[in-house]
């Protein structure tokens, strides 16, 4: 099929007052776009309003790098918070992996067949275990070996190649290392990581195994932001699968794989699609 036309997604989140929704559809209305998709959602507790408008950019009179500020200036006094991307801006991602290749397999085809509308111009790993996966995909594999004292310098390495490749998003498809926070505050919101846990449970290294010694009846899988503290970043996406008595760690082990895959991918989907707000260490989604 041929591409569709390029489109606007405005991501806005503000203090809550009657007539927004009106006052951007007449915004777009009135300088000739036309809405494809519209989603709100209301947190009651804090009375902020969140939307994401999607309208198109054919005949549309306002000039896209003055969008955003007239869209600022409509919500002036509702002090939004303001997001404008496009639809032809295919955002550029890297997939950071450490010895499993179940995601890292996963996320590749994925965007090969088009399910995924972004680019993965580079796999990061600290082995050298999934080169061939990359290969096969041809994509470039950069092999970074790291240690306690040479974590810092491995670091810059993994900064440099994003800066080159204009990197827009991370992904951590099971890259066993921790961040530091100089990764973390140059990709605020833009680092998905795969838990293979239901978090808040389990959260750390093994969970598996905690699951299993604790005996519990499902384990899950979470698509989160990274942030500074591990394991506690915004949610994106989760999901969980039923296991029993009979159920060794080994068995909880390949039945989580396939669930990290499906929770990733959907995490990476909604991201790359602009579907996510981030509010006070939550998520709102627009599916």
């Amino acid at each position: 099929m041929p591409p569709s036309p390029p489109h606007a997604v405005l991501l806005i989140s503000c203090a809550d007052a009657p007539g927004i929704v009106r006052a951007l559809a007449s915004f777009v209305a009135d300088h000739g776009g036309n809405i494809l998709d519209s989603d709100q959602h209301l947190d009651r507790a804090t009375s902020v309003f969140f939307t994401r408008l999607a309208f198109t950019l054919e005949g549309f009179r306002v000039p896209r790098e003055e969008i955003a500020e007239r869209v600022r200036e409509l919500l002036a006094d509702r002090s939004p918070h303001l997001q404008v991307r496009f639809s032809d801006q295919v955002k550029r991602g890297a997939i950071l992996v450490s010895k499993t290749n179940h995601c890292l397999y996963d996320l590749l085809l994925r965007q090969e067949s088009g399910e995924l509308r972004c680019e993965f111009p580079l796999v990061i790993s600290n082995h050298d275990r999934m080169r061939s996966v990359a290969e096969h995909f041809e994509v470039p594999y950069h092999h970074l070996p790291v240690d306690r004292e040479t974590k810092q310098e491995q670091e810059t390495q993994i900064l440099e190649l994003l800066e080159r490749e204009r990197i827009d998003f991370v992904v951590l498809a099971r890259y066993m290392q921790i961040l530091s926070p100089r990764l973390v505050d140059r990709y605020s919101a833009q680092i998905i990581n795969i838990h293979h846990s239901f978090l808040p449970a389990f959260s750390g290294a093994r969970p598996y195994h905690q699951a299993h010694q604790r005996g519990v009846k499902v384990i899950g899988a979470t698509g989160h932001y990274v942030t500074a503290d591990l394991d506690e970043g915004p949610i994106i996406a989760q999901d969980v699968v039923h296991v029993s008595h009979r159920d060794s760690v080994r068995d909880l082990v390949h039945k989580g794989r396939d669930l990290e895959k499906v929770v990733l991918a959907r995490a990476v989907r909604v991201h790359v699609e602009d579907r996510v707000l981030v509010y006070a260490n939550k998520t709102v989604v627009f599916e």
